[in-house]
Formats: structure tokens, C-alpha cells, sequence
């Protein structure tokens, strides 16, 4: 899913350096973000905030791992529109080195201070500077999933010196606040588009808890005054709605997403 940016704010970044941190309005923004609940108000929010950071251009990527062969992403972008459109074109998320650092780390970091590990990745820095990134501030926000599920944010500006300021540490600290609200935002957005797309229960959530549990059909059907061949029924309903090939992997989902 990608947030694209509303054409009335494409041209709010130009005039604004990180030396005019709005640290007020972002403080006063950044606990709003947990409240909305469509993906173009949190998208309004996170413009106003990268504005308010003093940043040219700012991107937040999540990325979702759910096996070791399926990766998706969602995206929201407050920049040059078309960063978004080559991001997609040239795969830039497969050697993208702000996203591989924040796999790893969880500290923020400026993109001078980050070495490329390929020409792939230096390819991509180029492009990038190209929009808005020339020196970058890159925001990771940690899961309790680990690697599986990670978020990075990234703040641009045109301005080589830009992140050399004396505002800098006040920006880091707020950028790193900003990356894990919107990294929150989207995973309560997937977990909850999971729940209504699969249309799960509270009877589905139970059987999931047990299972994390290592609860055994005969034990959860003595808990709910079933036969076990009901509960393995029942678990086979509840594989086919999560897209599960067993009840492992039912858990393991649930965990991702959040559900447990």
C-alpha cells in the first residue's frame, strides 16, 4: 500500500532547513498520529511533522517479512512524488542501504556516516540526493518481531550541511519519536485489516492463544467443553482464514500481525 502525497502539499519543503525546528508543534503532533484512523489524516500529519523538523523531504517504509520468500511494504511519502514512482521502478527497496542499516539497528544515523556495501546502494544514494536526500537523517523503529517486521524512517534535505547544525540532536531525538508512532500507525492498520479480512473471532483468537500456549486439542477441548477432533475442525477453519498451511504457522502469523 503506498500513501501518495496530496498535490496541495508537494511544495511545502522548499524554504525549510533544519535550523528552524518547530519543536512545539511536533511534540504537539507526534501523539495525534496514534488517534487517526485513515491513511490520508496520518499522512497530513506526517508532512506537518517533517515540516515542523525543518526537512526537506521525509519517506517511512515498513517492511513485513511473512516467510523467508514473501516481503511486502507500506510506504508513506512527503517528498518529490516521483522518488516514490522510481523507488518502485528500480526495486530500489532490494538495495536500498538506509532500509538494510535499520534491519540491524536501532539507533538513527546520518546517511554520511553509513558506507555503501555495493554499487547497487551507491547508485541509490545518487538517485536519492536527486529528490531531496542529500544528506539524510535515517530513523530505524524496532519491532517486538524482530527482523520480520522493520521500519525506518528517512528525513532529506537539499542542503549538504544541513545535518551538521546545532539543531541536529534535537532533531534526532524527535525523528526517532516520529519513526516508531507511524511504525505503530501501520502495524495497528495491518493487524486490523487482517482481523476484517479474514473475518476473525474472538473464538479464533482464543484457539491461537492456546496454540502459543502449546496447548494440544485434547487439552483446549477440555477447556471448552469440547471433543479434540472439534478443535481440529475448528483449526482448520481458522488456518484457511489466515492463509496458514498448519497451526504453527497460524501462530507465527498471528504473532506478526500482532494478534497475540
Amino acid at each position: 500500500m503506498r500513501h501518495s502525497e496530496p498535490s496541495s502539499e508537494r511544495n511545502k519543503y522548499a524554504s525549510h532547513s533544519w535550523g528552524c525546528v518547530e519543536d512545539v508543534r511536533v511534540l504537539q503532533l507526534l501523539p495525534l498520529i496514534a488517534d487517526v484512523r485513515s491513511s490520508g489524516e496520518v499522512l497530513l500529519l506526517f508532512h506537518e511533522v517533517v515540516v515542523g523538523l525543518g526537512a526537506d523531504a521525509g519517506v517511512f517504509l515498513s517492511c513485513l517479512r511473512d516467510d523467508a520468500t514473501q516481503t511486502s511494504f507500506r510506504s508513506m511519502w512527503a517528498c518529490d512524488p516521483s522518488w516514490a514512482a522510481a523507488y518502485a521502478a528500480h526495486r530500489w527497496f532490494e538495495h536500498d542501504p538506509w532500509l538494510r542499516y535499520a534491519s540491524s539497528n536501532a539507533e538513527p544515523i546520518r546517511s554520511s556516516d553509513l558506507a555503501c556495501s555495493s554499487n547497487q546502494e551507491i547508485d541509490f544514494t545518487n538517485a536519492a540526493a536527486q529528490h531531496g536526500f542529500t544528506p539524510t537523517l535515517i530513523a530505524p523503529a524496532p519491532s517486538p518481531v524482530g527482523l520480520s517486521r522493520v521500519g525506518v524512517l528517512c528525513l532529506g534535505s537539499v542542503d549538504p550541511s544541513h545535518l551538521d547544525g546545532e539543531s541536529y540532536p534535537k532533531v534526532r531525538v524527535l525523528a526517532r519519536a516520529l519513526a516508531m508512532e507511524l511504525h505503530h500507525w501501520i502495524a495497528r492498520s495491518m493487524r486490523e485489516e487482517l482481523l476484517q479480512g479474514g473475518h476473525l473471532t474472538e473464538a479464533d483468537l482464543s484457539l491461537l492463544r492456546h496454540e502459543a500456549a502449546g496447548h494440544s486439542s485434547k487439552v483446549i477441548g477440555a477447556a471448552m467443553n469440547l471433543e479434540a477432533k472439534t478443535i481440529d475442525c475448528r483449526f482448520q477453519r481458522l488456518n484457511a482464514k489466515l492463509g496458514a498451511p498448519d497451526r504453527r504457522s497460524a501462530v507465527r502469523i498471528a504473532r506478526l500481525y500482532g494478534l497475540l
